[in-house]
Order: structure tokens, then sequence, then C-alpha cells
């Protein structure tokens, strides 16, 4: 399970290293082998300002849900369209680095400093100004539009 959030650089050639504490789980869980696409927002966009970055396992799975939707769907259509659309698959190197697509670089607008957002399965690469800017606004949104599944959680 990947959790919390770090401050990483990318270095002049795109490649994000990875923090030392998720290397192990990473190489013992998926060999180092990953896929990297972009994130969806709730409408099924690719608006969301972030990439995401699974296990191949985890990708794989999630691949099998994604190839069971209906093809005519309209939102099925959009979720295939960004998230295996523009999947990449990628190798952890020796030293813990990926190589992003200049391609998702670009979507996700990412510069020199990204952040690294643990989401349990997966992990979320952010622009550092555009997260803190979005980490900001959630802060002080107002929205408390509970599902009764997240309603039934206790902290």
């Amino acid at each position: 399970m990947f959790r919390g959030v770090s401050s990483v650089s990318l270095d002049a050639k795109g490649r994000l290293a990875i923090p030392t504490r998720y290397r192990a789980e990473l190489f013992d869980c998926c060999s180092g082998q990953l896929v990297v696409t972009v994130a969806v927002d709730e409408t099924g966009s690719g608006e969301s300002g972030c990439l995401w970055l699974y296990p191949l396992s985890e990708w794989e799975s999630l691949e099998e849900k994604i190839s069971k939707l209906p093809t005519l769907n309209k939102m099925a259509g959009r979720l295939r369209r960004f998230v295996i659309g523009y999947a990449t698959e990628c190798e952890m190197d020796a030293q813990g680095r990926l190589l992003l697509s200049e391609n998702l670089r670009n979507f996700a607008k990412l510069e020199k400093q990204v952040v690294l957002l643990g989401q349990l399965n997966k992990f979320e690469i952010w622009n550092e100004s555009i997260w803190t800017t979005k980490e900001s606004d959630w802060l002080s949104s107002d929205e408390g539009n509970a599902t009764e599944e997240l309603a039934s959680i206790s902290f």
C-alpha cells in the first residue's frame, strides 16, 4: 500500500526518482514494472491535472475491469480513450528512476519539481505548483456531499 506525499525532482531527461521507501515494495510486487497514464476526473475526462502510476499487477486488474465496460457507453469510451490510450509501460532502473514520456509530462504540465502522492494501490504524480493550488482549494472548499459509503467510515 502506498501512502504519503513526497516532493521529488525530474531530471533533465524527464526521469522521476521513486523515493527509497517505496522501491523495495515495487521491486517485490512487480519487479519494477509500472504503467503510467493520465488521471481522469469524475466526468471521465483527463482534466484532473495529474498522472496515475500503477504497479503492473494493479494496472492489469484495472485494465481487465475497463475491458468489460460497454463499448457504446459514452463515459466508458471516454475512460478508455484517456486511461488506456495514454497508458505507457515503464521500468524502474537500478537507481529507482522512471522515464516519463514527453507526452505525459506535457499533459500533466510536469516541470522540475513534482509531487508523488500515495493512493494505496497507485501513485498520483502532480506538478508541485498545481498540487499546492489544488490542495489549498480542496482545504478551503465547503463541499460536504458525503455518499453513504463515505459517511459509514469512522476516523
